[in-house]
């Protein structure tokens, strides 16, 4: 285990009161009846207490009943300024969609946007999005994608491709954006599109619980050369930082015994120490 505390870049906050529709029954369906989205405040504080900070994430996904308000985040975030840093949520169909966001930004101190089209049901290339992200970089916030997959069904898979922000880093080349989950399933894409653009990076979080692609996508990354694009994160409450720790130095462990790479120790010491408030520009 490392011995600094890490920066965890992917963690929600929610009550059970923010879930709805298609991601509540999704979630009934693979986890039982009586599923319990193990996330707020005081299991978060717990989660979270052995790492240096946190990125927290707000949800505006009405599409498929996950909405974890702006407000929720920011009065939890404000608590602890110094540590936790979170990022507002606005479904880029709603109206005046930018004038939310800088709301959210001015008025609520949050400090990024998370946009998930798979949630949110819209495509990253819609015309309608384009001032969203306009606004985003006016304002300097790196923007947190879910652009992978979900086991919600309603979620549509044909919006949540990695390549489609290709297009988007070329046109707000200054805009700083965070591919999560190394885009699962899709690695190999998001690898592609975060090598060519400077302002691109991605997350290792919700991969924990899947060792052998944890195990390929870092490999892959050290391949082309992004090691150094990679960031630290857990996907709490699906996983905790400290689980994810575990998972990342066991990953050499499979391999033992074969002629399969080792993930060499420095690009995991470095990830660690990778200092995301300041990457990211969050203060």
């Amino acid at each position: 285990m490392s011995k600094q505390a890490v920066f965890d870049c992917h963690t929600h906050i929610a009550e059970m009161s923010h879930l709805s529709g298609p991601f509540l029954a999704a979630a009934q369906r693979a986890w039982g009846a009586d599923f319990h989205f193990a996330c707020t405040i005081d299991e978060h504080k717990a989660a979270v207490a052995s790492c240096s900070g946190a990125i927290v994430l707000a949800v505006d996904a009405p599409a498929t009943g996950f909405v974890v308000p702006n407000e929720y985040v920011a009065g939890y975030v404000a608590s602890s300024p110094s540590r936790l840093f979170g990022f507002a949520s606005v479904d880029p169909k709603r109206p005046k969609a930018s004038r939310l966001l800088e709301q959210a930004i001015k008025e609520l101190n949050l400090k990024g946007l998370k946009l998930a089209p798979i949630y949110q049901d819209f495509h990253p290339l819609d015309n309608i999005c384009f001032p969203l992200y306009a606004k985003a970089e006016e304002l300097r916030l790196p923007v947190m994608w879910h652009q992978g997959t979900s086991f919600v069904s309603e979620g549509p898979l044909e919006k949540s491709r990695p390549a489609a922000l290709d297009p988007i880093a070329r046109a707000f080349p200054n805009l700083k954006m965070i591919i999560a989950h190394l885009g699962h399933p899709w690695v190999e894409e998001t690898i592609s599109v975060v090598r060519k653009h400077p302002n691109m990076y991605t997350d290792i979080s919700a991969l924990g619980s899947r060792p052998w692609q944890m195990y390929n996508a870092i490999i892959l990354a050290i391949e082309y050369g992004i090691e150094d694009k990679l960031l630290f994160g857990s996907d709490f409450p699906f996983s905790t930082p400290d689980e994810t720790l575990r998972s990342l130095y066991g990953l050499n462990e499979m391999v033992e015994g074969t002629r399969l790479p080792r993930i060499r120790e420095d690009v995991i010491e470095r990830m660690l120490a990778r200092n995301t408030v300041e990457l990211l520009g969050l203060n």
